[in-house]
Formats: C-alpha cells, sequence, structure tokens
C-alpha cells in the first residue's frame, strides 16, 4: 500500500508546503504558522518513512519522472533498497530534529529568523530525500546544489558572530570543491557512455574507470568530511544551530556516502585498489577523529570529530566488501555492506541524539565548554540520561545499536585469514588493530563529556543556574534513544525480519541478563538494609571542610595522559609557571599549567596550499596591472582562439 509513486509525491508535496508555509509570515512572529510548518514536515517524514520501509522490505524498484529539462534530460527519480533505505535514515532523523524545533527555534531572537529557520531546515530536509532518490546525473547534480546551498544558508545563520563566519567560508570552499569534483566525474560519464543515467558508470571503459572512480571518491569524501579533506566540519557543526548540526552530522555525511556507494557499487568490478583506498582512508579518518575529540573541550566540536571517526567506519565497511568481493567471498562481501548499512543508520541516530542534547546543555547553560558544566545531572535529569543512552551507543557497548553494527565489521575484519593474499592479511589484521584502539578511544571520551558535563559540581554560575528544557527538546532526542535500544536489542531479529539473517548474537538475551543483574543488584542491598541504614556525608577532601568545583577532575585533566601518550600525532606542548616563597623555594605559592595542541592539518597542509595560491594571484595581478591594455586584449583574443581550436579538435573524439 505505501510503496506506491503516489505515496512518495504526496510526501514531497507535503515537505514543499512546509516549507513555503513560514516565509508567508516572514516579518512576523506567528508562531502558529512555523508550528503548522512542523507539524506538516513530522506528518510528511512519518508517511515517507512508511514508504522508505515498504521499499527495504519488498525490494521492488520503482521510477518517477517530474520534469524534462531537455530533449534526453530530465529529473528522474529512482526507488530501490539502497535508496529506501537511506530514505529511512533521512525521514528518521529529520522526525526527531523536527520534534525537537517546535521548542529550539523559539529561543531565536527576531520572527525573521525563526521564519528562516524553519523554511531552510524543511528546505534542507527535502534537498537530501530528492538526492538519494536522484536516478541520473542531472537530478542528482541539482538537488546536491540544493543541499548545500541550505546547509550553506544554515550554517552562516548567526552570521554576526566570528566564529560562524569563517566557518561559513569553509565550508562553502569545500562544499564547491566537492561539486567540482562531482561534475569532473559525472561529466566523464556521460562523454564516455552518452548517458546522465547513473548506472552508466558500469559501461565506462576500463581504462578511463579509475579515473571517474577518484573524482567520484575525493568529491564525495569532501562531502563526508574524510581526513584530510574533513578541514570544514569541525567549524561548521559547532557554529551551526544545533538541529542543523543534528542533521548535518546525522544525515548530510550519510548522504556522501550513499553517493559513493551508489556510484562506485553500479560498476560490474571494483579494483582492489579502490578497496584498499576506501579502506585505509577510513582507518585514518576513524583513529584521528577519535584522537582529535578527546583533546576539544567545546562539547558540539567533540561531536563534530567524532562524525569523522563514524564516517571513516563506515568507509572501513566499504572498503571491506570491495576487498572481499575481489577475492570472490561473497559471503564476507554481504557482511560487510550490511555492517555499512546499518552502522550508517546507527550513527545518523546516535549522533542526531547527541547533537540534540548537546544542544540542550549548551541553551540552559550558555556555554558549549565542558570546563564550565558540571552536576547538571541532578538539574537536567531527562536530558543526562537521553545524554548517557547516546554514549553508550557511541561508544560501542552491549545492548545497544552502536555495539551490533562495530561487532559485524569486527567479525568481517576477523576473516582476514581467508583472504589468498598475505599482503592482504597483513593490511587488515592492522587495521583491526586501530579498530580496536577507535573503540577504546571512543568510549574514554564518552566518559569524560558525561561526567564533565553532568557530574560532580557546577563549574560556573551558568551551570548552577541551569534548568531542563522544553517538553520538545525532550521528547524528539528521547525518540532517537528508543531507535537506538531497539535497533540494538532486536538487531538479530530485524535482520532476519528483512530476510537478511547476521551472525551477531541475540542482543535481547544480553539485555535481558543486565537487568536483571541489575535487579539483583538493588534487590540484595535492600534486603541487606543498606539502602534504609545508608547516611549523607560530603566526600572527603584530604581534611578540607568545604568541597569546591575547583577539586574536581576536569575534562582537560582526563585527556591529559592521552595527550601525551600520543604527543607525535597531537604536536603537544606543555607549559608550566611557578611562582616560589623567597624564604622557602621547597614550597610554591601559585602555578600555571597550560597544554597546547598543533592544528596539524590547517598548519601543514591548508595553509601551505593557501599560501601558493595567494602567491600565484599576487603574481597575476601584478602582471594584469603592468600589460597595456592593447596587450592584454590581444592575450585574452588568442586565448580564445586556442581554447575554441582544442575544443574543436577534442570534442569531436569524445563525444
Amino acid at each position: 500500500m505505501f510503496l506506491s509513486i503516489e505515496w512518495w509525491w504526496f510526501g514531497v508535496i507535503m515537505l514543499c508546503v512546509a516549507t513555503v508555509l513560514p516565509l508567508a509570515a516572514l516579518t512576523k512572529d506567528r508562531r502558529s504558522f512555523r508550528r503548522a510548518s512542523l507539524m506538516l514536515t513530522m506528518a510528511a517524514l512519518a508517511e515517507l518513512s512508511l514508504f522508505a520501509v515498504g521499499s527495504v522490505a519488498t525490494n521492488r524498484t520503482l521510477t518517477a519522472s517530474f520534469v524534462e529539462l531537455a530533449p534526453n534530460i530530465a529529473l528522474t527519480f529512482q526507488f530501490d533498497r539502497l535508496a529506501g533505505f537511506f530514505l529511512l535514515i533521512i525521514t528518521l532523523v529529520g522526525l526527531t530534529v523536527a520534534i525537537y524545533s517546535l521548542h529550539y527555534i523559539e529561543h531565536e531572537h527576531s520572527a525573521i529568523k525563526k521564519n528562516l529557520h524553519v523554511a531552510l531546515m524543511n528546505g534542507f530536509i527535502l534537498s537530501m530525500l530528492l538526492v538519494v532518490a536522484s536516478a541520473n546525473t542531472i537530478a542528482f547534480l541539482v538537488f546536491w546544489e540544493l543541499m548545500s546551498i541550505c546547509s550553506f544558508f544554515l550554517v552562516m545563520f548567526h552570521y554576526e558572530e566570528a566564529e560562524t563566519r569563517k566557518a561559513g567560508q569553509f565550508y562553502f570552499i569545500m562544499t564547491q570543491l566537492s561539486t567540482v569534483f562531482l561534475m569532473f566525474a559525472f561529466l566523464g560519464i556521460h562523454a564516455l557512455t552518452g548517458s546522465f543515467d547513473i548506472v552508466a558508470i558500469g559501461s565506462v571503459p576500463a581504462p578511463l574507470l579509475p579515473v571517474i572512480l577518484l573524482a567520484l571518491f575525493v568529491g564525495f569524501s569532501i562531502k563526508a568530511g574524510i581526513i584530510p579533506v574533513h578541514k570544514w566540519l569541525p567549524y561548521a557543526h559547532p557554529a551551526s544551530p544545533s538541529n542543523i548540526s543534528a542533521l548535518m552530522s546525522g544525515v548530510m555525511l550519510k548522504v556522501a556516502a550513499y553517493g559513493l556507494l551508489r556510484f562506485a557499487f553500479a560498476t560490474a568490478d571494483r579494483p582492489l585498489w579502490f578497496g584498499i583506498l576506501l579502506l585505509v582512508t577510513g582507518t585514518i579518518s576513524a583513529i584521528l577523529g577519535g584522537l582529535y575529540a578527546l583533546k576539544e573541550l567545546d562539547i558540539k566540536r567533540m561531536l563534530a570529530y567524532h562524525s569523522i571517526e563514524n564516517i571513516g567506519i563506515v568507509f572501513i565497511g566499504l572498503g571491506l566488501s570491495v576487498i572481499f568481493e575481489y577475492a570472490g567471498l561473497t559471503a564476507l562481501k554481504q557482511l560487510s555492506l550490511a555492517a555499512t548499512w546499518f552502522h550508517a543508520l546507527n550513527h545518523a541516530l546516535y549522533k542526531s541524539l547527541l547533537f540534540l542534547t548537546a544542544g540542550s546543555i549548551a541553551h540552559a547553560t550558555g556555554t558549549r565548554n565542558m570546563e564550565k558544566m558540571g552536576g547538571l545531572v541532578k538539574i537536567m535529569p531527562y536530558t543526562a540520561i537521553i545524554f548517557l543512552i547516546g554514549s553508550v551507543a557511541i561508544s560501542a557497548l552491549p545492548p545497544l545499536n552502536g555495539f551490533a553494527s562495530e561487532l559485524m565489521i569486527f567479525q568481517a575484519m576477523f576473516a582476514a585469514g581467508e583472504l589468498p593474499n598475505p599482503f592482504l592479511h597483513i593490511l587488515l589484521m592492522a587495521c583491526l588493530a586501530i579498530f580496536a584502539l577507535t573503540s577504546a578511544l571512543a568510549s574514554a571520551c564518552f566518559v569524560r563529556a558525561f561526567g564533565a558535563a553532568f557530574l560532580a559540581l557546577p563549574r560556573s554560575e551558568e551551570a548552577a543556574r541551569a534548568h531542563e528544557v522544553e517538553t520538545g527538546m525532550i521528547l524528539g532526542p528521547a525518540l532517537a534513544a528508543c531507535c537506538c535500544a531497539a535497533l540494538g536489542v532486536f538487531s538479530a531479529q530485524l535482520f532476519a525480519w528483512f530476510g537478511v539473517p547476521m551472525p551477531i548474537p541475540n542482543l535481547l538475551f544480553v539485555a535481558i541478563v543486565i537487568l536483571l543483574m541489575l535487579a539483583g543488584i538493588v534487590f540484595a542491598l535492600k534486603q541487606k538494609g543498606v539502602a534504609q541504614s545508608s547516611r549523607v556525608t560530603e566526600t572527603w577532601g584530604c581534611g578540607l571542610i568545604e568541597q569546591t568545583s575547583r577539586m574536581e577532575y576536569t575534562a582537560s585533566g582526563f585527556s591529559e595522559p592521552i595527550l601525551t601518550i600520543f604527543d607525535t600525532i597531537y604536536g603537544t606542548k606543555k607549559e608550566v609557571n611557578k611562582s616560589y616563597f623567597d624564604w622557602f623555594d621547597a614550597y610554591f605559592r601559585k602555578g600555571s599549567a597550560k597544554i597546547t595542541t598543533a592544528q596539524f592539518h590547517e598548519e601543514y597542509l591548508y595553509q601551505p596550499i593557501a599560501d601558493v595560491f595567494m602567491k600565484l594571484s599576487g603574481f597575476l595581478t601584478r602582471i594584469q596591472s603592468s600589460v597595456e591594455p592593447d596587450a592584454y586584449i590581444l592575450v585574452l583574443f588568442l586565448t580564445s582562439l586556442a581554447l575554441i581550436f582544442i575544443g574543436g579538435v577534442s570534442l569531436p573524439n569524445i563525444f
């Protein structure tokens, strides 16, 4: 019933109306218009989620054409199991964000900003749905650019802040660079096959396929935030409104991964080097994303680096599937692909949950600095519980969904012994060791984040005056938390229901055992009367009468040993300044310590490239200003003739 083109168009039209509705009252603070728009968005996303589930469950393929731009050039849509799965990711995360936004958007200071926020957010969600549904490169590129435009304006939403303007510059440059590589690949596919269809990549001649695959890899990697082309991401996510950060990290990065999956896996034979490239870049992104997250004190910037880590895990799964396919190990290829899909869904849910709760914390305390938080578990108990669920999920602890998908990737890696090539054995085992370290670092990072934000005493006046957020800002991430629990506990049953049973343990049994153990501990304590006879007293503080927040273990203190161990990667520098009593040097009166880390990619990759372009542009500027106008016009004329000649010679050979 739900899997019909009419059902798709109905949802798209509702989202279009929801996008336009707030603009009808652009300068007027009419909350009813915004609520109606968000309610319509929720209804459309709920309806489209049923459509997506039907597409995944039935594995049927539907097509639809929207408008013909020119002969043989139309905006065409196609829905198969892959598109349906990523549509499901967008609709689930979009639904949680829409619920959260009912109250969150009302904290903006002007009517225009509130209305624009709703309209741009709805347009952003709609554009991502249309990208995933696109069946040809024309439609894909049109909606890809629409997605980029909407997200750029949302990143720049608080443009009055210097940090936001810097983030917008990074994001605009990198997203347009991504489009350049994609356009090169799309035009190359058309030139070599005569078709704009995505599946036409399968007909690209083998000698030129590596060029197309590399262009697609770079274009989608920039948008996905893979290291070293990730630099926009740690700037854009903290600068964006929190509901938009949830959409960008939870969904937009997956749209980039979907693009790579859609194009690369439309080819009949993927070369081994491509699988190794995906595996290695994914592993590097996973480990460095986790390491960089541990040094961050800004809670949203920390989550941004964990987005890099998790999209790296998605690339690991894709790389494994290509390698196993090359080796003829079909079962392991299917396991790797299933793990990739599942982890993309899981990350979308728990990362959107974490960004939304981080937004709640920032709103309640007025800061994103974890050093100025603390004690929020008593002030914001619902937010604390939801954040804890997200922390357990992203740390890959049972029985939640992050554990299930990462376990599947571990199982695929442990099968390295079945590969016929010794080099691949060594490569997979090395990546396995790094991946295991990545999981440990994620656990350490979120122990640090939860402890610094929610436990002990408030470390600032703002944290002490914090309050629990409104109902909508609790219900949105709570929905994602329920999905994280359900997808973990019932993961084995869900795979069996969709007809793809996977070798993962029954986490329902694990969940029951954990609950029984907790119940047993509580029962034993009550039987012994510990709960009734307990007394409340202060924590021992070395004999001091009053405990203060300055005695707490801080986020910086927690991560300091890791900064020391990995000082080669971080470029860690420590400075300690002490002031001693004049009459006895054995005791110091006061002191200060500072730990700094290098911005490796910015200092050693981006800045040198920028310097080269600045020198080149300066050189060209000097030439342009020194050349006489008639000579300048002559150079332009000769250049134009040369381009016409080159085009006239090469184009007939291409087309």
